[in-house]
């Protein structure tokens, strides 16, 4: 069943419309303070659609998802009692525990591996300003995590070019459903 490679076409033609740019630097931003789909989603197939243009997205990315960031710091610094009910409700309170916890004892480097790694930065921005970090490291830390990763991501997917596209375009589906597959499965040994 072809179920992944209409998805996939559809995201390809997607991240060349006109408006792409746009969007990423908007997914970028949201996700660094509150919203869920993290930009690697958009920066990967844009970059494929248009290597040339590596190089800018990645730095569109980082800096949107810093600025994001800042806004996290900011409803964390102002506003961390009326976004505690959220951090429950929504599991990510153990997170921001650990956090916390985390810039006490590390600081600069707490906000450096949350912004390079799969932990939600959003979590990192938000404990940072109810910690009341220094401004200027949290920035640093963002700016250095984050442009890390992107311009990683924007990279590998500019160096593997159109020989990438068209081996994931052969292979999408077969990868979709065994990460179906993976997904059920971990699910099952999780939690039950």
């Amino acid at each position: 069943m072809k179920l992944f490679s209409g998805i996939y076409h559809k995201v390809m033609s997607w991240a060349q419309h006109r408006y792409a740019s746009y969007w990423l630097a908007l997914v970028s931003f949201t996700e660094s303070s509150f919203f869920v789909i993290p930009p690697d989603v958009m920066l990967a197939p844009m970059t494929l659609a248009k290597p040339e243009k590596a190089w800018f997205y990645a730095g569109l990315t980082t800096l949107a998802s810093v600025l994001g960031g800042v806004l996290g710091y900011v409803i964390g610094l102002f506003a961390i009692e009326i976004i505690m009910p959220w951090l429950h409700e929504f599991g990510y309170f153990d997170a921001y525990q650990l956090a916390q916890a985390w810039f006490v004892k590390w600081g600069f480097w707490a906000i450096f591996m949350a912004g390079f790694t799969p932990i939600p930065y959003k979590v990192f921005t938000i404990a940072a300003g109810a910690a009341a970090m220094a401004l200027v490291p949290f920035i640093l830390g963002s700016l250095v995590g984050r442009g890390c990763r992107f311009f990683l991501v924007a990279g590998l997917m500019r160096w593997g070019g159109a020989d990438l596209e068209k081996q994931l375009s052969m292979w999408v589906d077969r990868l979709g459903w065994a990460m179906v597959i993976v997904i059920v499965a971990v699910y099952f040994i999780w939690f039950h």
